[in-house]
């Protein structure tokens, strides 16, 4: 009985809350529309970041070839700016530069690895952009610079 009684109740109480009230006592809100503005942003212009020079370390782990995305001559085409992209010191650093020289080529390879003391250090993936430089043996003049570390 007094489960009835409570389960009448609240079908009472359910109807009534959705029911429309009819007579005198209804009030309406009258409809706004409302006009959304557009939003207008402009993308920031943060200066890029200089590539960051390094010099090539030696002894690392799991070192590979690094192809670069850039390879300059200057200082009367006796000195090679190399640019590429790599990633956060000590997990990814500049192992080392092979320089062949030939009459109609330069070919430049890059290595990169894991720097030995790296062991049980956490790097985040974030990617860098690298610089170095290498001396050639005789000035560039019209020699091609070639990448060795593009897969073929």
């Amino acid at each position: 009985m007094r489960t009835t009684a409570l389960l009448a109740g609240c079908l009472m109480l359910t109807a009534s809350c959705g029911a429309a009230t009819t007579g005198a006592a209804s009030h309406t809100v009258p409809h706004k529309s409302v006009t959304a503005q557009p939003v207008i942003t402009t993308p920031s212009q943060s200066p890029t970041p200089p590539p960051k020079a390094v010099k090539p370390v030696g002894d690392t782990v799991n070192t590979r070839k690094v192809p670069f995305t850039g390879a300059k001559a200057f200082d009367r085409g006796r000195k090679v700016k190399l640019v590429w992209w790599s990633g956060v010191e000590p997990c990814t650093v500049l192992d080392r530069v092979k320089v062949k020289e030939t009459s109609r080529r330069v070919t430049i390879t890059l290595y990169e690895g894991t720097a030995a003391k790296a062991k049980d250090v956490s790097c985040i993936m974030m990617a860098i952009q690298k610089t170095t430089t290498v001396k050639l043996k005789a000035p560039i003049g019209k020699r091609k610079i070639v990448d060795g570390g593009k897969q073929r």
